[in-house]
């Protein structure tokens, strides 16, 4: 099916719900979904719903109610508190189930308490392929994802959302900053912190597609490939090591694999990141 054959597939099945609570995180996935949620279900029988916690960017939380705003939907925050499971803490393997579970039981519960029966998230079909415990947590809890449930890869997001005007079509993807720490490190908040604002720091020097791997003292920084020349010019790096070693960090290395989605859990065994 191409992109619009499976658009009319999402539409029929989120017709078919009546009243809905999103998962809103104001990225390009949750965007569409939302939009796409309004438009079937009308803005009476959607709610959105934005987590906040010291794993997420600050910045997003505003996006998203931006984001809500411009799509006129209703709109809640809520917090969660994933920091205070000493498991989830010792980043352990199942740190993204236990963040999930965190979450959607939050949200399960918000949406019986405004007699909301189903809650849906934005997962798509290019999630398939990596190591997403998260999932897990939502079949337990019969969340529901519509996106992957009609084939949407996130091209076939992008290219609709820009045809819709939605201006996230070209949001870089962001996820949860625990997802910066290989396993088994331990996740702080002070640690957090450090890895939001070396992020905001280089983003504000234009590079949109950036994470920054927390290795203990030292930082592995991942760009886009098409950033690489300009991470190296020579009063670029020396702006970078010098902000990142304020922060916090005693070693700042530029990952030459360059960014890509969940490399952290390039340390698992095949049938692990299935």
């Amino acid at each position: 099916m191409n992109s619009h054959e499976k658009l009319d597939v999402l539409k029929k099945n989120i017709g078919t719900l009546g009243n809905v609570l999103v998962a809103f995180s104001g990225g390009v996935d949750s965007t569409f979904l939302l939009h796409t949620c309004v438009e079937v279900l009308g803005k009476d029988n959607v709610l959105a719903v934005t987590a906040i916690s010291p794993t997420y960017q600050k910045e997003e939380a505003e996006w998203a109610k931006k984001c809500a705003a411009s799509i006129q939907v209703r709109h809640i925050l809520i917090h969660t508190h994933e920091m205070e499971n000493r498991e989830f803490a010792e980043n352990t393997r199942e740190r993204c189930y236990l963040c999930k579970r965190e979450l959607f039981s939050r949200l399960r519960a918000l949406a019986e308490k405004y007699s909301i029966p189903h809650v849906l998230e934005g997962s798509n079909m290019d999630d398939e392929g990596d190591f997403r415990p998260g999932m897990r947590a939502a079949r337990e809890l019969d969340i529901i994802s519509p996106l992957r449930d009609a084939g949407l890869t996130k091209e076939d997001i992008r290219t609709l959302s820009k045809e819709m005007g939605l201006s996230t079509h070209d949001k870089p993807s962001q996820a949860c900053l625990a997802s910066r720490f290989p396993y088994g490190e331990r996740i702080t908040e002070e640690k957090l912190a450090m890895v939001a604002e070396a992020e905001a720091f280089l983003r504000k020097l234009g590079f949109t597609t950036v994470r920054v791997r927390h290795h203990g003292a030292l930082a592995r920084v991942e760009v886009g490939r098409e950033y690489m020349g300009k991470m190296l010019d020579e009063h670029m790096r020396a702006m970078v090591v010098d902000e990142l070693k304020r922060i916090g960090y005693t070693w700042i290395c530029l990952d030459l694999a360059g960014y890509r989605s969940g490399s952290m859990n390039e340390v698992l065994d095949d049938h692990e990141a299935v």
